[in-house]
C-alpha cells in the first residue's frame, strides 16, 4: 500500500525559509546599497509580499510590487541584475546549507484580487 501522505504545498521548512528569507530581503531592500541607479532610489517603494524557496532550498523566487506600480518591469531587471547582494546578505544572516538564488518577479496577486472584487461587485 503506497504512503497516503500527499504533497500539496509547501514543507514547513519551506514556509520557515522563506519567511526568514522575506525578511533579509526586505531589510537589504531598506539599506538601500546598490550599484544600479533605479533601485539606490526606489528600493524603499518596494514591497517583498512572499518567497517561496524549491523543496531543496536552492532556488527562491521572490513576489515584489513597487508602491504605485510604476516602473515594473525597469525594477524586476535592476533587482534580478543585483541578485548577488541579496545572495551575500542571504548568506551573512541564515545559517543554511546552500544560499538560495533568489529570482524577482511581481506580485500579480492583488490586482487579481481587485479584479475579483470587481466583478464580484457588479453580480
Amino acid at each position: 500500500m503506497k504512503n497516503s501522505h500527499q504533497n500539496n504545498g509547501p514543507s514547513q521548512r519551506q514556509l520557515r525559509v522563506g519567511e526568514e528569507l522575506r525578511h533579509v530581503i526586505a531589510e537589504t531592500l531598506r539599506r538601500g546599497h546598490f550599484n544600479t541607479e533605479i533601485l539606490m532610489n526606489e528600493s524603499h517603494s518596494i514591497t517583498v509580499t512572499e518567497v517561496r524557496p524549491s523543496p531543496d532550498l536552492k532556488h527562491a523566487r521572490a513576489y515584489v510590487m513597487a508602491l504605485g506600480g510604476a516602473h515594473m518591469a525597469e525594477l524586476l531587471t535592476a533587482l534580478n541584475e543585483e541578485h548577488q547582494a541579496f545572495q551575500k546578505d542571504i548568506n551573512r544572516a541564515l545559517n543554511l546549507k546552500f544560499t538560495p538564488r533568489v529570482r524577482f518577479v511581481e506580485d500579480e496577486s492583488f490586482g487579481q484580487a481587485a479584479r475579483i472584487e470587481k466583478i464580484l461587485s457588479e453580480l
